[in-house]
């Protein structure tokens, strides 16, 4: 999924309208149901192919949902409103069978993957550089919505170990986190918890602002490949 400083691209979460008051963290379940979360689907780009996201046949108790992207990439998304203002951490399952043929997050020509899960943050642009500023101020003016401030992805990936951190190579405001990598795992379910104000201070060395939203992403746009992932459990908790 290579990201452009584009309005489309910086609005990825459907979270720039979030508006409101932040509010204490209160668990919930962020299950596929748009009646219940709110979810949908949000294409990238006009220019891009969409991943297409379907309900799964149940698994047990697990709701799932499948992505199934071939030469794609868009999200499915669901804003939180009003957004969540206390630190939370943020749990899923996800399954793929395979990675993405050559896929290298690093290089921003391959930057694709089977499996990511998506944070979007408030914050305040004005502490931001000057160039970034800037990006957002465009992003802003093409869309007529204010970009989410921070986002942080956390991935499956192939090259990189587990805990590395890759940049995005188009803006300091997101970045990605492997939380899984390699082919150690494929084709079973797997479960992941993570501490969203402590993963935010390490890849950004500062306290995060108010959650806006979260997503889920296939992508397979600059390998023109194919990738099926499957999600399900996803839930917000609250940390102690």
């Amino acid at each position: 999924m290579n990201l452009t400083p584009s309005a489309t691209a910086w609005c990825l979460l459907g979270a720039c309208a979030a508006a409101g008051a932040a509010t204490p963290c209160q668990p919930r379940d962020l299950g596929f149901n748009v009646a219940q979360a709110g979810w949908k689907h949000q294409p990238l780009s006009k220019l891009k192919r969409d991943t297409v996201y379907t309900r799964a046949p149940d698994e047990g108790t697990r709701k799932v949902l499948r992505a199934s992207a071939d030469g794609s990439a868009s999200l499915y998304v669901a804003a939180l409103k009003p957004a969540v203002g206390s630190a939370a951490t943020l749990s899923w399952d996800w399954k793929t069978d395979a990675l993405v043929p050559g896929a290298d997050n690093r290089d921003k020509s391959l930057e694709d993957a089977p499996l990511r899960v998506i944070a979007a943050f408030d914050g305040d642009v004005a502490t931001l550089p000057a160039d970034e500023q800037q990006r957002f101020k465009r992003a802003k003016n093409l869309s007529g919505r204010q970009p989410p401030f921070a986002v942080l992805m956390y991935i499956w990936t192939d090259k990189v170990p587990v805990g590395t951190v890759i940049p995005s190579a188009h803006t300091s405001q997101i970045k990605m986190l492997a939380v899984a990598s390699g082919p150690a795992g494929l084709g079973d379910w797997q479960s992941v918890q993570r501490n969203l104000a402590e993963d935010y201070r390490r890849v950004y060395g500062a306290e995060p602002g108010p959650l806006l939203g979260v997503a889920v992403m296939t992508d397979t746009d600059n390998t023109r490949t194919k990738a099926v992932g499957e999600y399900a459990g996803l839930r917000l908790g609250c940390s102690r």
